[in-house]
């Protein structure tokens, strides 16, 4: 009899200690200020591209999305960083398919929201609803997909935020104003000549986009759409410069796996992973205040079926996150932006970063770059450190001049502004800062009076 007491006492103990495990997670700090944030999202999907409601743009990827898989990648995360928590996005007809695989994985994922605290919402047109898409059946698409997606969770629960890929000012304002989400993954930094839409000319840390065009940050009161605008995954700024895949570079390697695991391998390319997580930990937490690193690693990315991208992936990128920063927090991306907004109630963000390139892929071992984005603005300059070469500059993109997205349904959503680093046009010829018109020098000069001798 005694040793039966013990015996269970024994097991009510491992249960609580099990109960406490899962119940342990990352505390979400009260500031902004003094932290490193990374943030992870997840997609599933049916189709490869679901452009709409009732048309896909790419291959059929239901063998991708089972059960297994969404379990797999979710131990893994739970492998890398114990506590983490992350976003998923369901496509239009992962929210509505009724086979097995997809019932069950929004059981999963349901479940994952109790778990682990993870977030559950929508993504439209998959990345690129505005160019399939009018503004309306994007606000319908929002407005039904929120809705499914709490209805699949259940107990009254509202994403924090959505993931879009690119989204246009217009449906941003309808999110903030009418479905009362204000925060959304809404543009891709850099992407140009690459998928199937493009939008340079933002900034690459949270802004409050301008009724005008969402690349760029709201000048005022009467310009303000109050729903923040997140980046879609870190990119190395050194390789984010170029038109595409120009010179033979993947111009949006950075974070994701499939720019660095799936050409390079998993060494050099967690290697490459780890330096871009670098730019923002290191310096860009001591330029700013704080560091953010935000990553989207889709379901279908499993180990046999795309190049080689295993799960085990994100499990070591995270290992070696923790214990490089072992402060930094991971959380939803809903949780990250509005810690952003109780910090910043209007775009008076003044961001810096500096990066020498890691010498993997288009990240020139022997450039350095330095970025400046405020509200007015954005300035990047760049030379070769190893000849001690003087600065050029390869952006310069003004924010306080207005702007107009397109009326039709088109891939071209980008802000090119008086100089674009693409280098797509005649005008964007790097320039040396003292060679520029005098306008532009003045604007400079106003916040960085600095950079001029």
């Amino acid at each position: 009899m005694y040793r039966t007491k013990i015996f269970l006492m024994m097991i009510s103990v491992c249960i609580l200690h099990a109960a406490q495990g899962q119940t342990q997670r990352i505390q979400t700090p009260a500031e902004l200020t003094g932290h490193r944030f990374l943030t992870l999202n997840t997609v599933i999907r049916v189709n490869q591209i679901e452009v709409s409601r009732d048309r896909n743009a790419g291959m059929d990827e239901r063998d991708r999305h089972t059960p297994e898989y969404v379990q797999e990648f979710r131990r893994a995360v739970e492998t890398g960083f114990p506590g983490a928590r992350i976003t998923w996005a369901f496509s239009w007809l992962a929210l509505h398919d009724t086979t097995y695989n997809y019932r069950k994985i929004r059981e999963l994922v349901a479940g994952y929201h109790e778990q682990y605290g993870d977030d559950v919402t929508f993504i439209p047109g998959a990345y690129f609803a505005n160019a399939y898409n009018s503004y309306e059946q994007v606000n319908r698409d929002l407005h039904e997909g929120l809705a499914k997606a709490s209805e699949i969770v259940g107990g009254g629960f509202r994403p924090k935020s959505v993931v879009a890929g690119f989204l246009a000012a217009p449906n941003l304002q309808y999110l903030a104003e009418k479905e009362d989400i204000h925060v959304c993954q809404g543009t891709i930094w850099s992407q140009f000549s690459i998928d199937n839409q493009d939008g340079d000319g933002s900034i690459s840390y949270p802004y409050y986009p301008s009724k005008e065009h969402f690349c760029k940050p709201a000048q005022g009161k009467d310009d303000f759409i109050d729903c923040v605008n997140l980046d879609g995954w870190t990119m190395d700024f050194l390789a984010a410069r170029r038109d595409g895949f120009a010179d033979g570079y993947n111009s949006r390697m950075g974070v994701g796996p499939i720019e660095t695991i799936a050409p390079f391998g998993k060494r050099i390319g967690l290697s490459e992973m780890m330096h871009t997580t670098a730019i923002h930990f290191d310096s860009g937490f001591e330029l700013n205040g704080f560091a953010w690193v935000t990553n989207c690693w889709e379901i279908c990315l499993t180990d046999s079926r795309y190049s080689g991208i295993a799960y085990s992936g994100v499990a070591d990128w995270l290992d070696d996150v923790r214990r490089r920063w072992p402060d930094t927090k991971v959380i939803t991306q809903g949780e990250f932006g509005l810690l952003w907004r109780q910090h910043y109630r209007d775009n008076s963000f003044n961001y810096r970063f500096v990066e020498r390139g890691s010498g993997i892929g288009g990240s020139d071992f022997n450039r350095q770059i330095r970025w400046f984005m405020n509200k007015d603005f954005r300035l990047a300059l760049i030379r070769n450190w190893q000849t001690g070469s003087q600065e050029d500059v390869i952006d310069f993109t003004r924010y306080d001049i207005p702007a107009k997205e397109p009326q039709e349904m088109t891939r071209s959503w980008s802000l090119l502004g008086e100089i674009n680093q693409k280098q797509t046009r005649p005008q964007d010829k790097p320039a040396p800062l003292n060679r520029l018109p005098e306008e532009y020098r003045q604007i400079i000069r106003r916040i960085y009076p600095y950079l001029f001798p």
